[in-house]
């Protein structure tokens, strides 16, 4: 994580300082700002790698996106276009980086950023949602800073991943991540970005295969798709024989390499995966996001996935999620499909969730732990849907620190297959065993400074042991630093009101502590207060405590 490289950090902490200073004090303006020249870079650094990996013979042919002319939109339809062309190669970031201060912002204002708007074409998801995005850094000093240190950055990175073996995608998740946080805080609409770790745990839990439609209906900046993407790159890579695969510093095995794939099997992926966010901004933060890991084309599109205007229904294998804990929404606008009688967006994202599956699709969600027990009516509802139209699979609990230093809030993973639709009679419930788990650590301190820790923490123990859960063999209760985990019958939890908390169900250990016998006690203390006296002495005694701890010893004997 990036609390862990301070020189990193601190030139994030730089380039803030200089659009504060260059006059861009709005958060969200900021990191859209740098988000375009962030995908610049990338874009121009891909672009040579993948001609460099053509020319060598590693990989397939490729078309550089710099290569001939590109002509503006708004020429295209004149007759004298042609004097409008723009050499493509002018248009990188290693080109355009060197240009005195004045040319270059000019370049970048009319040239560079309308062809990144138009880059995957006038039909692309991309180029739609990029259509009223605009370029606002208003002086050449400060885009000359900005150039200068985001150059800076991805040398640090490059540096990183070398001496550490960290994958470069992930260091650049770390600065992205770090970026996203200046956002708000303690979270913009009740959103907090999930850790990068909390993502690979809970895709290991769900694991993912090409072919499955996946989404997350409050995608954000896309975390979960990319955690998705790179989870079956990685066993698509094993499949394929690729050796040397090291496990990351929280014990995941990832690849972010997608060049071994086919193209059919880039296809597959790249339109399997789905994403929906109510902010605009942060649909076009999501779609660079995860260009700039090498998903060329990514589905994510502006909708309220909560609003009577969204109709999808299952239609999903997986849904992945952290939505946003708002508190109360729109009553007016709730989607009328949606049976829970509430205006909470943590219950109703829920049960959105479940309705989004298909039959057998499997969902893996983040959620308040008053989710897991409250009392009121929408609550219980819901959770008696978790277990009886579903087969609720497990309820993993997590430290307040997990999203510290955006949130303290506690939070839990709930992750159950669909097995009856909405409409359908319930004949039998679909859970038998409910496998709970509380995660006391997750390899980074549960402080503001959430410093890496030696060890993963729970997150391998959670994904192991929940791989060979038993539910007849996972009946001790008791919650010990070596064992974290139970499984709890349908008919109990029915019996407690449907209720998820994992406390109600754990059994306390009480440590049997052995105590010196109070005359030891007494005479340890009298040796601290006046050293060894006789019984004789004690009428020489001035002290009301000591005369007190003599009486009280005498009367022990």
């Amino acid at each position: 994580m990036l609390q862990n490289n301070p020189e990193l950090k601190s030139k994030i902490n730089q380039l803030w300082n200089k659009f504060w200073a260059g006059g861009i004090s709005n958060p969200l303006s900021a990191i859209e700002q740098i988000t375009y020249l962030l995908f610049m870079k990338r874009l121009d650094q891909l672009d040579q790698n993948k001609v460099a990996e053509a020319k060598e013979g590693w990989s397939e042919p490729y078309p550089s996106k710099f290569d001939g002319q590109w002509i503006p939109v708004e020429f295209r339809n004149q007759e004298n276009k042609e004097q409008f062309a723009v050499e493509r190669c002018t248009l990188r970031w290693s080109h355009f980086k060197r240009m005195p201060a004045e040319d270059m912002l000019q370049h970048v204002q009319a040239k560079v950023f309308p062809f990144l708007k138009d880059m995957n074409g006038t039909e692309s998801n991309f180029t739609r949602h990029m259509k009223n995005a605009v370029f606002i850094i208003p002086k050449p000093t400060l885009l000359v800073e900005a150039v200068k240190t985001i150059d800076e950055i991805f040398e640090i990175m490059e540096k990183d991943s070398e001496e550490k073996g960290q994958a470069f995608q992930d260091i650049q998740g770390d600065v992205y991540e770090m970026l996203l946080s200046e956002i708000a805080t303690a979270g913009k609409n009740g959103q907090f970005r999930t850790p990068r770790h909390i993502i690979k745990l809970m895709t290991d839990l769900v694991q993912p295969q090409l072919g499955h439609r996946l989404v997350d209906p409050a995608c954000g900046s896309g975390g979960f798709l990319l955690g998705a993407h790179q989870f079956i790159v990685t066993e698509l890579a094993k499949r394929a024989g690729a050796k040397d695969l090291q496990a990351d510093e929280d014990g995941f095995v990832r690849t972010s390499v997608a060049a071994g794939l086919t193209e059919k099997a880039k296809a597959i992926l790249q339109a399997s995966l789905y994403g929906y966010d109510i902010d605009s901004t942060m649909v076009r933060l999501g779609l660079m996001n995860l260009m700039m890991h090498g998903v060329n084309e990514p589905i994510i599109d502006y909708k309220d996935t909560l609003s009577k205007s969204y109709n999808e229904e299952g239609i999903y294998d997986i849904v992945m999620a952290n939505p946003p804990f708002t508190g109360s929404i729109d009553k007016g606008d709730i989607n009328e499909n949606l049976a829970l009688s509430t205006t909470k967006s943590e219950l109703l994202f829920v049960e959105n969730i479940y309705r989004l599956l298909k039959k057998g699709g499997t969902a893996c969600v983040i959620v308040p732990q008053g989710v897991l027990f409250g009392s009121g009516k929408a609550f219980k509802q819901l959770r008696q849907i978790l277990v009886d139209r579903c087969d609720l699979k497990a309820v993993i609990t997590m430290p307040s620190g997990v999203f510290k230093p955006y949130a303290g809030v506690s939070t839990a993973i709930l992750l159950f297959t669909k097995a009856w639709d909405a409409k359908e009679q319930v004949t039998e419930p679909a859970t038998k065993n409910v496998w709970f788990y509380e995660m006391t650590a997750d390899g980074y301190s549960l402080d503001d400074k959430r410093a890496k820790l030696e060890g993963h923490g729970d997150l391998q123990d959670i994904v192991a042991r929940f791989r060979i859960r038993n539910p007849e063999a996972d009946t001790d209760r008791k919650i010990t630093d070596d064992h974290k985990f139970f499984c709890v019958p349908y008919v109990e939890i029915k019996g407690e009101g449907f209720d998820f908390s994992l406390s109600r169900y754990k059994e306390d250990v009480f440590e049997e502590i052995e105590y010196e016998a109070p005359v030891v006690i007494l005479e340890r203390l009298l040796m601290e207060e006046v050293g060894d006296l006789q019984d004789g002495d004690l009428v020489k005694v001035q002290s009301g405590v000591v005369r007190n701890l003599l009486e009280l010893r005498e009367m022990l004997k």
